[in-house]
């Protein structure tokens, strides 16, 4: 938001110079990004009225001009180029010695044999505007021989102000206003606004049929306009301080109203409306607009359009059209003053690749009810300038249809003293609230407050609190260390911690990598099977388009990358989250709907078991080893392993991990299509666990060391094949928490095991070879009760289809 000072303080002047009028500004909130001059430094230029002018004889552009600059006595003659210059015109003079922008020093010169005692200036040889093409015409009304700087404001300053997107009501030089007023108390003149009486019946009727478009559109028609009359020298110079150039006098008004209200206003030509009725609504498919920039869009129904009775002509809230559009014939317009809501404006400009000061001020908000008011102020800029004797105002058409409620918000005075750290009574928060223009009751310590219409930004408790903040002045809030209570908070002991599964893999040899959680889309299908997964709006990367619901892809790619680079062995884990969809998971602080997000530790094995030595022959991972590493990764809790095919994973080579029945994760070789696909020259192990359900754990206690010696047995049995061991020894250990007779079982131990093949119509058998231990607890255990506990696990074995071998 750029302006003039001089603008600002036609409304409100406190006793600040530019310097402290800046910081007041940006300790509140409206921070000023830059300040500078109108003009830069010169001097010795005047006010002058050219007398007489006249060809130069040895020159066909030169004039040799007569000039007064009000010093009394013969008038100074200046030999100028400039092409409009003529008798008559007051312009600025640089007398000898002047000295123009950058150091030019004005000397007594001879110009073709004559003799030129100074310079009659353009604005752009001052430095004010970028405009050469003739000399800087200057106002009549001013005084010859006065410091040009001082007759036309020179010393003036262009003040520039950044704005936070929630404060759209300082787009405009009286919302600047307002909250300087709120600042410094200092007094408030904003221009008045009068009806303007209508005098005609001519109008332009208005059809709103999208309401969640548009909330309310005012207009008016005006006949018998002087489209040709010159805008006004203040209107223009304000316009010029702000970053605007003068085009005419109708598009300097609109311009000039909305940076003054920050209301955007639209003229059109209204013999150009079609069936003299404007229809609101959302756009179509196949409809287009040729707008004022030239530019042809496509409507969509994304889009808000203003139609006549031929089709749309107005890009809601953004541009005008071609077709409607104000020219040099045009004698009666139509102008349009709308609110347009946030949402059905925002985003719009960037799919059009450019924006509007119009768009840019719906986008954050405009006031919805100043729209008839702007009106009536604009009707009287364009009758007082362009107006003639028959110019004649139709009535004004105001159509509202669904406007935004301005709820009362409530402020705690106890909870603002707390959230700005600073003891602010309530007198002085009730003051801010009186100069902000806020309606307000105070019962209990309790503000209830209801914001104007043009603080569409005052929604909760904490907007009222930094309105106090801001007004009070965050400089003087003071400056308070954090203080935080610390507190030595100790983990469960039936728990350990991520970290400590992760010195566990690297104690095992591992590198812990992290991988981004979205994946290319063929990761899914090969690794998981997934041909649905949850995809991203808008990915950092084409490739990166779904999340993860497996995390064996990201350690595949890790691998190939390192191969790619001479490495022959490699063990990597990753610790992260995948994202499956799960309808049952509801919104809270740590999750979003239908999507669970579990954490997973994942890791890889390839290449040389045991590296490249000389005790043991040289052999690749196999599924035992990854198998192991899980087994000391989830120790000391005891996990089973299944048989299951997995996507990724070799079919005959993989296994589901259970704990107390529930599948935790898989382990497994991976999928010789997949070890094909990506190139890799051995197949790697991989497996993935649930991290959640491996940090609890079981506490220590204290047994003491028994002083009797320990009871062995051995037994064999045969087995049909098939029956694996951990089966047999799962029996066995549930025996042994129900069945006296394995009181004080300690273990049942392998030693032994034959695999013999079927022969003579007999099955294939697996023979099996048991050491059972048993701990007496006290001295009088006798030889019948540790042959009781060898009868209770042959019995268990029993159950799983096993015979004593004889």
């Amino acid at each position: 938001m750029l302006f003039s000072e001089s603008w600002l303080r036609s409304y409100i002047n406190p006793d600040l110079t530019t310097e402290e009028l800046c910081e007041a500004m940006t300790m509140a909130g409206l921070e000023v990004e830059e300040v500078s001059s109108v003009a830069p430094a010169f001097s010795g230029v005047v006010v002058a009225r050219v007398l007489s002018v006249r060809d130069h004889e040895n020159s066909d552009h030169l004039h040799i001009c007569q000039v007064d600059v009000g010093e009394g006595g013969e008038p100074l003659q200046i030999v100028c180029g400039a092409p409009n210059v003529r008798e008559g015109i007051l312009v600025p003079c640089a007398k000898i010695g002047a000295v123009l922008p950058g150091n030019f020093t004005i000397k007594k010169a001879k110009m073709r044999g004559e003799i030129s005692m100074g310079m009659l200036c353009s604005a752009r040889e001052l430095g004010i505007t970028e405009d050469h093409t003739g000399l800087w015409i200057l106002p009549d009304n001013l005084t010859v021989g006065e410091d040009i700087r001082t007759a036309c404001h020179l010393d003036d300053k262009k003040i520039e102000i950044k704005l936070t997107p929630n404060r759209g009501d300082a787009l405009s030089l009286i919302g600047v206003a307002r909250d300087l007023h709120a600042i410094t108390g200092a007094a408030l003149t904003l221009p008045e606004m009068p009806e303007v009486p209508a005098n005609s019946d001519t109008k332009i009727d208005i059809k709103i049929e999208a309401p969640d478009l548009c909330g309310r559109y005012t207009t008016r028609r005006i006949d018998n306009l002087n489209i040709h009359a010159p805008t006004p020298q203040w209107m223009k110079d304000r316009l010029e301080r702000s970053g605007q150039r003068s085009i005419s006098a109708l598009v300097d008004i609109s311009n000039y109203v909305m940076l003054e209200t920050g209301i955007p206003t639209h003229f059109s030509d209204a013999k150009k409306i079609a069936g003299g009725c404007y229809t609101v609504r959302w756009g179509k498919e196949g409809e287009k607009i040729e707008l004022l920039n030239g530019q042809t869009v496509d409507v969509d129904p994304g889009f808000g359009v203003i139609c006549d009775a031929n089709g749309p002509k107005v890009l809601a809230g953004i541009m005008g059209g071609e077709d409607t559009k104000v020219t040099d014939e045009t004698t009666c317009i139509s102008i349009e003053s709308a609110f347009w809501h946030q949402k059905a404006i925002q985003g719009r400009c960037r799919r059009l690749n450019f924006s509007t000061d119009a768009a840019y001020r719906y986008e954050r908000g405009v006031d919805f009810g100043q729209t008839e008011r702007v009106l009536q102020y604009i009707t009287r800029l364009v009758t007082e300038i362009c107006g003639t004797d028959t110019t004649a105002i139709g009535p004004v058409i105001d159509a509202v249809t669904v406007l935004p409620e301005r709820h009362e918000v409530t402020m705690r005075a106890d909870r603002a003293r707390k959230v700005i750290g600073m003891d602010i009574d309530t007198a002085t928060m009730a003051e801010c609230f009186k100069r902000l223009g806020f309606e307000f009751t105070l019962a209990d310590e309790v503000f209830h407050v209801k914001a104007p219409t043009y603080r569409f930004d005052i929604e909760i408790e904490e907007d009222l609190i930094e309105e106090v903040a801001r007004l009070v002045g965050y400089e003087k809030l003071p400056d308070v260390p954090p203080k935080a209570r610390a507190y030595m908070h100790t983990r469960p002991e039936g728990m350990r911690s991520v970290h400590s599964l992760r010195m566990k893999l690297a104690d095992l040899g591992y590198q812990e990598l992290i991988n981004f959680s979205f994946v290319p889309r063929e990761w899914e299908k090969d690794f998981a099977g997934n041909d649905h997964p949850i995809e991203l709006l808008n990915p950092i990367a084409s490739q990166l388009s779904v999340m993860r619901t497996q995390m064996i892809g990201g350690l595949v790619d890790i691998l190939k990358y390192n191969l790619n680079r001479k490495v022959t062995s490699a063990k990597l884990f990753e610790v992260g989250r995948i994202f499956r969809r799960d309808d049952s998971v509801q919104t809270t602080e740590h999750s979003v709907k239908g999507v669970d997000q579990p954490v997973r530790i994942a890791g890889l094995l390839y290449g040389d078991a045991m590296g490249e030595q000389w005790a043991v022959p040289a052999r690749l991972v196999d599924f035992f080893d990854g198998k192991g590493d899980v087994e000391r990764l989830l120790a000391p809790l005891n996990a089973t392993f299944v048989a299951k095919t997995f996507p990724a994973l070799h079919p005959g080579r993989s296994a589901a991990i259970l704990l107390n029945g529930k599948e935790i994760g898989f382990v497994g070789e991976l999928h010789p299509k997949l070890q094909q696909t990506y190139g890799l020259p051995h197949a790697p192990i991989v497996f993935e666990v649930d991290v959640a359900s491996i940090l609890p754990k079981s506490v220590p206690w204290h047994t003491p060391v028994s002083k009797f010696q320990p009871v062995m047995r051995d037994v064999s049995v045969v087995v049909p094949h098939g029956v694996t061991f951990e089966a047999l020894q799962l029996a066995v250990t549930k025996a042994a928490q129900t069945d006296k007779r394995l009181t004080g079982f300690v273990s049942l131990d392998l030693f032994d095991l034959y695999h013999k093949k079927a022969e003579d119509g007999k099955p294939a058998e697996t023979s099996m070879a048991f050491r059972l231990t048993v701990q007496p607890e006290d001295e009088n255990y006798s030889g019948e009760e540790a042959e009781g506990a060898l009868q209770a696990v042959v019995d268990a074995l029993a159950s799983q289809g096993a015979v004593l071998r004889q």
